[in-house]
């Protein structure tokens, strides 16, 4: 199972390291991931080293002579990082007094294996260093803790192990499932940004929801987003059978089936769908909007007579701002937050649509204020919106609410292609210039109103000429 690490063998950044390493009298050892990759017989990218004693001056020895970059991570804690051409080298001082001690404080029975850099270099015979386990539980598939105090030592452990689980498709064993609820109250003392980096990773998974859903049995899932609970036992009738938690859940898994098939669901915005999604972590986003695209239903949820039923008006609002908090806590960028919320606040408009369309009555301006309002994410949108139909099978549902998103879906996509987009290439049929010179307005809210409705008419074939367009514009005055 170690046959990737001859390969190791002929990287100079290794040979030298084993130089530097002799002169200096310390051992180095490959470690945690790296080994584990290359017990899977994958390719690890970066390279994690374990080092007896002067690892700070190694590293900068190690940079020197290969005329590479010396970056220091904790000089409290020994570890840094050499970067020279494509390598990246992670030197850690041991944890403990001995290598075993070392492996012993680390996460995973998986991560505690070891090789010994001489042997690596074909120096020694080439053994495997593994006294928990870890190659046993690899070739199984499983996530075992080494000890299950090491999690309240590092408690992203807890969010770490199902990390694994999700993006290598292992599970955990059952003691460690077990241990996870005695140490959730030392998630709290995680860093938010470090939170952030797991989680996105274990959504980048293609079938993260099950993970979700495991999450959420020992108590982590509202440990991370605690926003979750809220959610929890709030009834809707009519178009859903799940209450809005694990509607929520069901949405996400729902939204993975759409995002790995997109022509299963959709016609001409499939390739636009995966187009959408070549940005690193935008699946994450869309997940994230899944998760969260009903978080505002408990604070705004009645209960109407006639009919009978639950209301939750406005709750995509609410929805925004839940989210918006979770984001800031765990230190979203920006640009994060934006699409997601962006997704979050249009998530109803498709289905608000569906009926005037399902009885050809949709209007341009309509269908383009859709579309203007969801770019650049209108490819999301349509994909959430399915995954939510999906999710959702009440009493009240219509039978063909999927081939009618779908149709509805590819009548945007048009309307983006052959109308607006077309539109936006040409020239503007009126501009702020021509309000203030020609019609004597002075700047303000109304500007914007007149050109969009001027734009709007434009889309309707209403005008198709600035003499047309500056008449529409006397009129609204």
């Amino acid at each position: 199972m170690l046959l990737g690490a001859g390969g190791l063998a002929g990287r100079r950044c290794l040979k030298v390291l084993g130089e530097l390493a002799a002169a200096r009298g310390v051992k180095v050892y490959l470690v945690g991931g790296t080994v584990r990759e290359l017990a899977l017989g994958r390719t690890a990218p970066d390279l994690d080293l374990a080092v007896s004693a002067q690892t700070l001056d190694l590293a900068r020895d190690l940079a020197a002579a290969l005329e590479g970059t010396f970056v220091l991570l904790d000089e409290g804690e020994g570890t840094a990082r050499v970067v020279w051409q494509k390598e990246i080298l992670d030197l850690a001082a041991f944890r403990a007094p001995t290598l075993e001690g070392d492996l012993q404080a680390r996460d995973f029975t998986v991560n505690a294996l070891a090789l010994k850099l001489e042997a690596v270099l074909g120096e020694e015979p080439l053994t495997l260093i593994d006294p928990w386990g870890g190659l046993p539980d690899l070739a199984q598939g499983l996530i075992r803790v080494v000890r299950p105090q090491n999690f309240q030592e590092d408690p992203l452990r807890l969010l770490r192990a199902y990390r694994f689980a999700a993006t290598h498709g292992f599970r955990l064993t059952p003691e460690t499932g077990a241990a996870i609820p005695s140490y959730l109250q030392d998630f709290s003392r995680v860093a938010g940004e470090r939170v952030r980096q797991e989680l996105f990773i274990l959504l980048a998974a293609p079938r993260a929801a099950p993970i979700l859903e495991e999450m959420d049995r020992t108590g982590l899932l509202t440990q991370v987003f605690p926003e979750c609970a809220d959610l929890k036992g709030v009834e809707q009738d009519g178009f859903h059978h799940l209450d809005v938690f694990r509607h929520s859940l069901q949405t996400v898994a729902y939204l993975e089936e759409v995002l790995a098939a997109p022509k299963n669901y959709f016609g001409a915005l499939a390739e636009e769908l995966a187009r959408y999604l070549r940005p690193p972590f935008q699946a994450v986003l869309l997940k994230l909007a899944a998760l969260f695209h009903d978080a505002g239903k408990p604070q705004v949820q009645d209960r109407r007579t006639s009919p009978d039923r639950y209301t939750f008006y406005y709750h995509e609002r609410v929805g925004v701002e839940i989210f918006t908090g979770a984001a800031l806590r765990l230190r979203f960028s920006q640009a994060e937050i934006k699409t997601v919320t962006r997704l979050i606040s249009l998530h109803m408009r498709p289905f608000l649509l569906l009926p005037a369309f399902r009885e050809g009555e949709l209007t341009p301006r309509a269908l383009g204020r859709l579309v203007r309002a969801a770019r650049p994410d209108l490819p999301g949108l349509f994909a959430l919106a399915m995954a939510d139909s999906l999710a959702g099978q009440g009493p009240q549902k219509p039978a063909d609410s999927e081939t009618v998103l779908a149709d509805l879906a590819d009548a945007a996509y048009r309307f983006l292609k052959e109308r607006l987009e077309p539109q936006e290439r040409g020239p503007r049929l009126l501009t702020g210039h021509d309000l203030i010179k020609v019609l004597g307005l002075t700047p303000g809210p109304r500007f914007r109103e007149i050109l969009t409705a001027v734009e709007e008419a434009q889309w309707e074939g209403v005008i198709h000429s600035r003499q047309e367009a500056l008449e529409l514009a006397r009129s609204l005055l």
